[in-house]
Order: structure tokens, then C-alpha cells, then sequence
């Protein structure tokens, strides 16, 4: 199953906010800074990747190189968006565009995490959508013109003969405060 257009392009938008937003976030974080222009090519960049992905569903193994990518890309361009002077490449953790041992770690884990995040937010989407798409067939189908004399079958779970109490008939209801009697003075 494949996606529509609109759909496809509110997923990439979605996609491409959260990403930059927790990228951003994490640079400055790291004592980086970033430009309003970096940022929205960032959000192009990962607009882009989106889309691309985002026709059919996707699994652990396409979304963690995906985003190990789209960490690179983003790492390089918020890297080059500021000046990297002695003290900002101290601060920063790395000069250049070579990262330090702690930042590899730090993009490493944060992928991960996110990787699983996303995948599992597939999962729980496209499962979603496809018992959506299961019980609208059902009720189209159900409203189908029949032949005259062909009864309607529609297939529900058996309704119990009557309600019955959740408190079992042999049960005696000892627990709680004693019964009260309200009396009412009138005066």
C-alpha cells in the first residue's frame, strides 16, 4: 500500500520539523549556534528525505541509515553555519567538521533512540490505517445494492442474552463505610 500525495507531504513536513527542531536544539545544546537561513535549509534537506521515504511504510533497517544520514548532513551544515574560532571549537567539542569522541557518541545514541522511536510510530501508524481501511471496506460492502430476496450479512460479535453484574450473586457487599441514615430536621 502506498501513500497519497497529501498524505506523504504532511508526514515529510512532520518528519522534517521534529528533525531539525531536536537538531537545532542539540547544537545549541552543544554551545553551537545556527543561522535562520541554515535552518531552513535544514528543513529542505530534510523535507526532501521525506518525501522520498515516505511512500510506503518503513522499518528499523531503512529509517536508522536514513537518519544516520540525515545526522551527518545536518551536523555538517549547522558546523559550517557558525565561526569556528579557538574558544568555539573548545566549547563546541570539536574543530571544524571533525567531531569529538563524545559528539560521535552523542549522534550515535540519539539516532538510535529516534530510529526506534520512528519505527515503532510507523508500525503504529500504518497499523492504523490499514484496520481503517479494513472497516470501511466492510460498512461499503454493507451498503451495497443487493438482489431483491438476499439477506444482509453482517458479521459482529455474538451480544451476550443479557447483562449480567460484575459483582458476583453470592457476593456479599461487606467492604466500606457503614450505611447511613439521613435525617432531615426541619426547624
Amino acid at each position: 500500500m502506498t501513500a497519497s500525495l497529501p498524505f506523504r507531504l504532511a508526514r515529510a513536513a512532520a518528519f522534517a520539523v521534529v528533525c531539525v527542531a531536536l537538531g537545532v536544539l542539540a547544537h545549541l545544546f552543544g554551545g553551537g549556534s545556527v543561522t535562520g537561513p541554515v535552518v531552513a535549509g535544514g528543513l529542505l534537506l530534510a523535507f526532501g528525505g521525506g518525501v522520498v521515504a515516505s511512500a510506503r511504510e518503513r522499518t528499523l533497517a531503512v529509517i536508522l541509515p536514513l537518519l544516520a544520514g540525515m545526522q551527518v548532513v545536518l551536523h555538517v551544515l549547522f558546523s559550517l553555519s557558525h565561526a569556528a574560532d579557538a574558544y568555539a571549537a573548545l566549547v563546541h567539542g570539536h574543530s571544524g567538521l571533525v567531531p569529538g569522541v563524545g559528539m560521535l557518541v552523542t549522534h550515535a545514541g540519539a539516532t538510535g533512540l529516534i530510529a526506534l522511536w520512528l519505527a515503532r510510530g510507523e508500525a503504529a501508524l500504518w497499523g492504523l490505517l490499514h484496520r481503517l481501511a479494513a472497516r470501511l471496506c466492510r460498512v461499503l460492502l454493507a451498503l451495497l445494492p443487493r438482489p431483491l430476496g438476499e439477506p444482509v450479512v453482517v458479521v459482529t460479535a455474538p451480544e451476550p442474552d443479557r447483562l449480567r453484574s460484575a459483582v458476583p450473586a453470592h457476593a456479599a457487599p461487606t467492604r466500606g463505610p457503614p450505611c447511613t441514615q439521613v435525617i432531615a430536621f426541619s426547624g
